[in-house]
């Protein structure tokens, strides 16, 4: 069962169709930058006790802290967050993608696909892009180990 410390919409009320839908409305980068920073101020701030080194992940410009739960149905409730805006709204894209999916299904996705079809990929800078391979690699260790 998802914990409420760590509940957020991605995935759920947020999908990505919404995602999709909003960003080709945006044709400029600073609408798809603000696009980013307003999804970021969706996602609630994790709470100190989760933001642990264990959940910290190495090789990003910004700290972030990512978890995964897996629950009855053998899905995953995946969360995290970060301090820095833009990657935070970048976290909330990859939750809004494997939320609720099991781990064979988040093995099969690819996320940097994604970034592209949301017309993100080619206007991250290489050390974002860098953190967000951090990101999905660790999401999906974490996924394959439970």
């Amino acid at each position: 069962m998802t914990n409420i410390t760590t509940q957020h919409p991605f995935g759920n009320e947020i999908t990505l169709d919404v995602l999709l839908n909003d960003f080709q409305k945006s044709k400029a980068w600073e609408d798809k930058y603000r696009q980013l920073i307003q999804l970021s101020r969706k996602l609630p701030t994790l709470p100190d006790a989760l933001k642990t080194t264990e959940k910290e992940i190495k090789g990003c410009e910004n700290r972030v802290w990512l978890g995964v739960e897996l629950n009855n149905d053998g899905k995953y409730h995946v969360y995290g967050d970060s301090d820095g805006r833009i990657v935070k709204g970048l976290l909330t894209i990859i939750l809004t993608v494997v939320e609720n999916k099991t781990a064979q299904e988040i093995a099969d996705i690819d996320i940097l696909a994604i970034f592209d079809q949301l017309g993100l990929a080619n206007q991250i800078s290489q050390s974002r892009t860098d953190g967000v391979n951090a990101i999905i690699a660790r999401l999906k260790s974490l996924t394959s180990q439970s």
